[in-house]
């Protein structure tokens, strides 16, 4: 029964998570004009990492690890205070969500008394043919593609880092504190290039070609940094640290970017269809990543290699992809 219930709400919460992923660009759109809708998306959808920054360290500073020498009696004590603390935290998560639930059903106006741009204004497409259109645009499946492969393997790669980094010596606290800074880092530069963007528009793919080539070669040093012995590479924490964390916010900090070129490239096709559809295949990629974990995770260096090709494969992507900006040309067009 336990882990039916365990595996309901998992997958309650695979479900909800599109919907909340794709809500940044809608909002944007909505409620802010042409030259702030980067920076909302980027603030609104890099408050989900950061609360994912929050994870990394509320779990293990809560939790005690079961295989590291504590204060806290061992054996079968010990895995029931382990119990007692994970209720602690699921209980607290319920909490926090159950207030914010409430306050988004007391009052949550679906949109501003008046338009703040043309495109917030303008009639959009119907589901059926957003679909059609959408698997019949080759720009926007490169784009998907880009954008699903390697934030989907990173989503995976993160979750076990601490695994990852066990052979080196890396305890779980730390390796939770380089998944707080690598989020914190990269919600810090989408806010960062989000702003950018909206004071130099149209170089959303260049912000992107940027950014995927520092995830790049930073994940290929982190990778060739465990083959020291071939790379002669200095395998020290500080150079672990550095390495995993500059990764991490090269990857966050391209979401915003993604979902807002991906809304301009498919206008007038609703932004919660184009940004759901990409976050569902992420979720995909992931889960497909997470799949092979079970049958290979006793040596898990092959996940760094993967790390690195998705990056590299979605670099060449970004290259090949030709950028449009239709919902922009709209608002420039009409407001002159």
């Amino acid at each position: 029964m336990l882990y039916r219930l365990i595996h309901g709400g998992q997958l309650l919460n695979g479900l909800a998570g599109p919907t909340v992923m794709t809500a940044a660009p809608f909002l944007s759109t909505t409620w802010f004009s042409p030259d702030e809708r980067a920076t909302a998306t980027a603030v609104a959808s890099m408050l989900n990492y950061l609360g994912s920054a929050c994870a990394f360290v509320v779990g293990p500073l809560i939790v005690p690890p079961p295989n590291v020498t504590s204060n806290l009696p061992q054996g079968l004590e010990h895995f029931g205070t382990i119990k007692d603390r994970i209720e602690e935290v699921l209980y607290a998560e319920f909490g926090v969500t159950s207030v914010l639930f409430m306050a988004m059903v007391a009052y949550f106006p679906s949109r501003p008394p008046v338009p703040p741009s043309v495109a917030a204004a303008s009639r959009r497409l119907s589901y059926r043919s957003s679909i059609c259109k959408l698997l019949s645009n080759v720009h926007f499946l490169l784009l998907v593609l880009a954008y699903s492969i390697p934030l989907g393997f990173y989503a995976g790669w993160y979750g076990v880092l601490d695994l990852i980094l066990t052979p080196v010596h890396i305890s779980q606290v730390d390796a939770g504190w380089i998944g707080f800074w690598s989020l914190v880092g990269g919600c810090i530069l989408g806010i960062v290039v989000g702003r950018f963007a909206d004071s130099i528009r149209g170089v959303l793919k260049l912000i992107l070609v940027i950014l995927f080539s520092g995830a790049t070669l930073s994940a290929t040093w982190f990778t060739l940094t465990f083959l020291s012995n071939v790379t002669h590479l200095p395998l020290t924490a500080a150079t672990l640290y550095t390495s995993c964390i500059l990764v991490g916010v090269f990857l966050n900090g391209t979401v915003p970017i993604f979902f807002e070129l991906l809304v301009e490239t498919v206008y007038p096709i609703p932004e919660g269809i184009a940004c759901g559809l990409v976050t569902f295949l992420s979720n995909v990629f992931m889960g497909v990543l997470l799949l092979f974990l079970t049958f290979y995770h006793t040596d898990l260096s092959w996940l760094n290699w993967c790390l690195t090709g998705s990056s590299l494969l979605s670099l060449l992507l970004i290259l090949c992809f030709r950028e449009s900006y239709d919902r922009l040309y709209l608002d420039v067009l009409v407001s002159v």
